[in-house]
């Protein structure tokens, strides 16, 4: 369903001649897998109509939630096929129906959704958007995709309303949606007393406060080497005042790790930290049950106590200790599930950094394209930058690219069970 709508989603691209078929594939797959990568260079935004910008923004309003939700929303006699359809799309580990019936879920789902973008597309025209770039703006912001009808992604409006608007709802998207569930049945402290909330806020706060410091200087300075060239001072954005610092730096900070992908600066320019620590938190990504990507914050705190677990084992090796989540006992066939996909994960980024690096790419453009696109931020570093787009790529890197997309969003398993030949035997 997801290669279907993908392809399907390239004809207008194709049918109005803005872009090639490889191009227009990558492009209709950045837009239903809410990476928000893009081929379409700074002049084609003002040359190519609106019908077809609105076209490439919409796709991630459909994709945030899901097709196959969508669909279940719509069909109602999918039965058990469509739970296991639910299961296949949702993302993170094991989630969880918020109602018995799965149509009944979906819908909710759906339901939130749609009130999250009627709300957000109000706000935006207040702050002085037009209703076509509060859509199109909100589209990519509630799916976490990062299409923006302007070249120069949200900086171009340089208003701090509409800044903190979109940062205030990327943190709502990339919280898990069964959490406003409880809040509609007024369970008003559910998301504090929601273990994966806490570490997922944690972690925006710490990052921004780390990115502010770290973007006013307060950094270690590198004494240097033969053959390795120290950066300037001017080879870095570092910003004067602490506003300046927190205004660009937790919006950037709350873009990657939401897997949003809109940009204020261009923090491919900033100290080697920030944007090593930006990196990083592409790989955590949001919260399950989200419309963020990444690996998924509860799967990090699960990875994060099998490892304390298995360190405390070395010197006790009698103890038991289960793996809780939420006062819930992870069971062991999850747990092996979860790091089953990190290795899988890991090990698709390091052969995808291998193959884009065989292409021609730099270091750092290679392996943040990948991390870029399996984890579906968008922007990566230097020739994929937050200022530059991936024209540059060739047609095969950028069809594995486009591969690399919706393993992300499928969360691997679904596609690479296609590439098993014991799954196409009939025994």
């Amino acid at each position: 369903g997801w290669l279907l709508a993908a392809v399907l989603g390239a004809l207008p691209y194709i049918f109005s001649g803005v872009l090639s078929p490889v191009d227009a594939l990558f492009e209709s797959m950045s837009g239903f897998t809410t990476t928000g990568s893009t081929v379409l260079t700074p002049e084609m935004f003002y040359t190519t109509p609106k019908s077809i910008m609105f076209w490439r923004s919409f796709t991630h309003w459909l994709g945030g939630m899901g097709i196959i939700v969508l669909v279940i929303a719509v069909l109602p006699y999918l039965g058990a096929g469509g739970k296991q359809l639910f299961r296949s799309e949702a993302p993170g580990p094991n989630p969880q129906g918020l109602r018995p019936r799965i149509r009944q879920t979906a819908t909710i789902l759906y339901t939130i959704y749609f009130g999250f973008t009627l709300v957000q597309t109000a706000a935006l025209m207040l702050a002085g958007m037009s209703l076509y770039n509060a859509l199109c703006n909100t589209f990519g912001t509630l799916a976490t995709g990062g299409f923006s009808p302007h070249p120069d992604s949200i900086a171009g409006y340089d208003s701090v309303l509409v800044e903190v608007i979109i940062l205030f709802f990327m943190i709502c998207a990339g919280t898990n949606f069964a959490l406003y569930f409880a809040l509609l049945r007024k369970n008003w402290w559910a998301p504090f007393r929601d273990t994966e909330w806490k570490f997922y806020m944690a972690f925006l706060i710490l990052g921004s406060c780390l990115v502010a410091l770290n973007l006013l200087g307060v950094q270690g300075r590198f004494a240097g080497v033969e053959g390795v060239v120290e950066p300037t001072p001017e080879s870095v954005a570092v910003y004067d005042t602490v506003f300046e610092a927190l205004r660009y730096g937790s919006f950037q900070v709350v873009s990657i790790m939401t897997t949003t992908g809109y940009c204020t600066a261009d923090f491919d320019h900033w100290p080697a930290f920030s944007r090593m620590l930006l990196v990083a938190l592409m790989f955590i990504g949001g919260s399950a049950g989200s419309t963020g990507g990444g690996m998924k914050v509860v799967r990090i705190i699960v990875l994060a106590k099998m490892a304390y677990r298995q360190i405390e084992l070395t010197f006790r090796p009698k103890t038991v200790r289960v793996v809780r989540i939420n006062d819930q006992v992870i069971d062991e066939r999850i747990q092996k599930s979860i790091f089953g996909f990190f290795v899988i994960w890991m090990a698709w980024f390091a052969f995808g950094s291998v193959v884009m690096s065989a292409l021609g790419l730099p270091f750092e453009s290679a392996m943040t394209s990948v991390a870029a696109t399996l984890n579906n931020i968008g922007p990566g570093l230097e020739a994929v930058g937050a200022t530059m787009n991936y024209t540059v790529i060739p047609a095969p890197g950028k069809l594995f690219l486009t591969l690399s997309m919706v393993l992300g969003r499928l969360e691997l398993f679904s596609i690479l069970v296609l590439f098993m030949p014991t799954f196409w035997r009939h025994d």
